[in-house]
């Protein structure tokens, strides 16, 4: 959106009882039937109509402006108008009428900001569930590079492991793959394998033919059949128990199943994506996950991102939460204030999106009928921001309480450290190398943080 207001008047210049402009916009004066034909091409942030025009009524101006520049805030200057001419104004759409004195500046910053919310908000009343491209709100590099990969592996049959921590919507980038693919039209089953007990987790996934145990009273088919066309989603998937684990390896190296009590073999025509939020690796040091199941499963890896890392995305992600809630609601989308979204973008959502999503629908809830939602309406602590250096300039947020300079030192170079050594799956010397250290410079900076820092991978350093 463009930074220009255009101000519709005869006169040459703002009026002599207009002071000084000390706002970030610049304001383009043209008269009616010139500003008309300007809407047309270039996108002001705002218009101000001088209500007495030769040649034009003040509604008969509104309504030309509207059609030219639909969705562009107007307000009215001069607004000696009767009672009934204002109330149709207002009807007709007139964003506001502008006062004399500084206090209008106020009201066009606020149309100008009205606007870009507003832009926001649509944008956002524009995802669809049945477009994956737009399931995925987003604009950070982040998410452009798991579109990206989705885009790749959508159409293959290979079997996909989504990772990622607690909320960071590892479902809905399973369903985004389902959409993507060849595969839309199957059904999408998914399965939390931590919500099925143990004793009924074999018949929920390979079904069961009758008198195959106590309470087998009919034949049941298993998840894996449901999904068949179609996309089978194993949630958190480290959760499965050893001894199915190796009963689903079977079924992804054979692509076939048989139920419980049953020596029919079911030709399966299904895709796997699982998902889990622990580190599969250590629990395959632990004994407690197979390996060559590890390898059947991860064929294409695929991350979804803390919210943290892609703060960029959240005054959107927050419009979309928004816009969603207040129509389940039935109630006006209600707006986000800029110093709302900026009170948002330097928190570091350790609950990631979900947080955000329930965090706006406290804020909805308990705002009223109030039609903006201010900083007040989201009570969240001041925690350390990991940040990318682009936003806003600043690595840490530093509240206004303070914070300890050697504990937040100490907490980031932890996590530096975790990270590399994350990403190395616990190689020393790789993890040294990529942060350019001594691997003997690397050991003694986990020694320094002391043995309640503990640091995943470093076991031995």
């Amino acid at each position: 959106m463009g930074t220009q207001v255009l101000w519709i008047s005869t006169e040459p210049a703002l009026p002599a009882d207009w002071p000084h402009h000390p706002a970030v916009w610049n304001i383009e004066i043209q008269p009616a039937d010139e500003a008309i034909d300007a809407l047309a091409v270039t996108d002001y942030a705002a218009i101000v109509l001088d209500l007495r025009l030769p040649g034009w009524t003040a509604a008969t101006l509104l309504e030309a402006v509207q059609r030219a520049a639909p969705g562009v805030p107007v307000l009215a200057w001069n607004p000696n108008v009767s009672v009934s001419e204002a109330v149709q104004l207002a009807h007709l759409g007139l964003h506001q009428f502008l006062p004399a004195g500084e206090s209008a500046f106020g009201m066009i910053d606020q149309a100008v900001e009205d606007r870009r919310l507003g832009d926001l908000a649509r944008l956002a009343a524009q995802v669809n569930r049945d477009d994956w491209e737009r399931m995925l709100v987003g604009a950070s590099r982040e998410m452009r590079q798991l579109q990206h990969i989705i885009r790749l592996v959508a159409g293959r049959r290979a079997t996909v492991l989504i990772t990622g921590e607690t909320g960071t919507g590892k479902e809905l980038g399973a369903r985004s793959l389902h959409m993507a693919g060849n595969r839309r039209g199957g059904p999408m089953v998914a399965v939390n394998c931590s919500a099925l007990p143990e004793s009924l987790m074999e018949s929920e996934l390979f079904g069961h033919v009758r008198g195959a145990f106590t309470g087998a009273f009919q034949n049941r088919m298993g998840r894996f059949e449901q999904a068949q066309g179609g996309t089978l989603f194993l949630d958190e998937i480290g959760e499965l128990p050893m001894a199915l684990q190796t009963k689903l390896l079977r079924v992804l190296q054979e692509r076939e199943v048989q139920r419980l009590g049953s020596s029919e073999t079911i030709k399966l025509d299904i895709r796997v994506v699982s998902a889990t939020n622990c580190d599969l690796a250590r629990r395959m040091e632990e004994g407690k996950f197979r390996e060559d199941l590890y390898y059947r499963l991860n064929v294409v890896p695929i991350e979804m991102p803390p919210l943290r890392r892609r703060l960029e995305d959240v005054p959107l992600l927050a419009a979309h939460f928004v816009n969603t809630v207040c129509r389940a609601e039935g109630i006006p989308v209600k707006l986000l204030m800029r110093e709302t979204l900026e009170r948002l973008c330097d928190y570091s959502w350790p609950g990631n999106v979900r947080q955000l999503e329930n965090m706006v629908e406290m804020a909805v809830a308990l705002s009223g009928e109030r039609r903006t939602l201010v900083p007040a309406d989201f009570p969240l602590p001041a925690p350390l921001v990991e940040r990318p250096a682009t936003a806003r300039g600043h690595l840490v947020a530093v509240p206004d309480s303070g914070l300890d300079y050697e504990e937040t030192l100490a907490v980031i170079e932890r996590s530096i450290l975790e990270q590399a050594l994350h990403k190395t799956g616990g190689n020393k010397k790789a993890a040294a190398d990529m942060l350019r250290l001594k691997r003997t410079t690397l050991s003694a900076k986990v020694r320094s943080l002391g043995p309640a820092a503990r640091i995943a991978g470093a076991g031995g350093l």
